[in-house]
């Protein structure tokens, strides 16, 4: 003979369940409309996406790479010449 507390169990744990699957799919769709308005509001603000960045910044580290390859080659053959290099602008003395 089946418990009557049995049904009701089985009936409790199939409706937490059911409301657990159904909170996760409205847990989703709310984090896809969020996500589409911020991306909305991102590209209407003409932000830079983490991959352009990412890729000014590498750009900006080997031109800094460069820059001090050359200063090196520079001062080598300065010295070789016997002459002194002069100050790069915004060095020493402010410019007038």
């Amino acid at each position: 003979m089946p418990q009557p507390g049995g049904r009701i169990f089985e009936d409790f744990t199939r409706l937490v369940s059911d409301a657990s699957g159904l909170a996760q799919g409205v847990r989703r769709e709310i984090e896809t409309v969020v996500r589409g308005q911020v991306e909305r509001l991102l590209a209407a603000m003409d932000v830079v996406s983490r991959d352009e960045f990412e890729a000014a910044k590498r750009m900006a580290a080997l031109a800094r790479e460069e820059n001090e390859r050359l200063e090196r080659r520079i001062i080598a053959l300065e010295a070789k010449l016997g002459t002194v290099a002069t100050p790069p602008a915004g060095a020493g003395d402010p410019q007038i």
